[in-house]
């Protein structure tokens, strides 16, 4: 499967949990957890052998192995599990809910991202689908959580004008370095077409 229609999936299915009332925020929370036990399984198999302290019984093989209502019950522990571990791993799981109130979507969501290799994807697709999730979560106005977000069309365009005056973007809400280089391709493209015009 491709990255658009992997990346559409993940949205149709996104949609559905939607109409049992799980909003974009609590969906990109399972999916950003569903997830890091994913890579967390990819990277511990053959080449990369990684030891990713995920404790036996709490991984990503031991979610793929039930479904339903056992399914729903072994989540809560893992989560509750992996929350109680030292550093990052207990840092990330730290109070981790599961919201996804049907048994049977979960184990729909868990299919979903368990028939995929991850690991194969580019940074890019797996950014593009959280930047979606993300903008869908700032655009739905129950959340409030609009004002964390800052649309890609705005940081170019604060990304010119920044260019332009010659100072950094942080101040006004570049958040990645894509902003950065948006605005700079940006300018770049109206250079060459005040060039062009100037020319001709």
């Amino acid at each position: 499967m491709n990255a658009s229609t992997l990346v559409k999936k993940l949205w149709n299915f996104c949609h559905t949990l939607r109409d049992d009332g799980v909003g974009y925020g609590d969906y990109l929370e399972q999916l950003t957890y569903l997830l890091f036990l994913k890579l967390a399984h990819e990277y511990a198999q053959e080449p990369y052998n990684r030891d990713t302290r995920i404790p036996k019984g709490y991984d990503w093989a031991s979610l793929t192995s039930k479904v339903g209502e056992p399914l729903e019950a072994h989540y809560l522990v893992t989560l509750h599990r992996l929350g109680q571990e030292q550093g990052m791993l207990g840092a990330i799981f730290f109070k981790a809910q599961n919201k996804i109130q049907d048994p049977a979507k979960l184990s729909r969501l868990v299919q979903l991202i368990d028939a995929e290799s991850w690991i194969s994807l580019d940074a890019d697709t797996k950014g593009d689908l959280y930047e979606g999730l993300l903008q869908k979560n700032a655009e739905d106005t129950k959340s409030g959580a609009g004002q964390y977000f800052t649309p890609r069309a705005l940081i170019r365009r604060a990304g010119r004008r920044a260019f332009r005056r010659a100072i950094g973007c942080a101040d006004l809400g570049a958040e990645t370095q894509g902003g950065l280089r948006a605005g700079q391709s940006a300018l770049r493209q109206e250079e060459q077409h005040d060039h062009h015009q100037r020319r001709g």
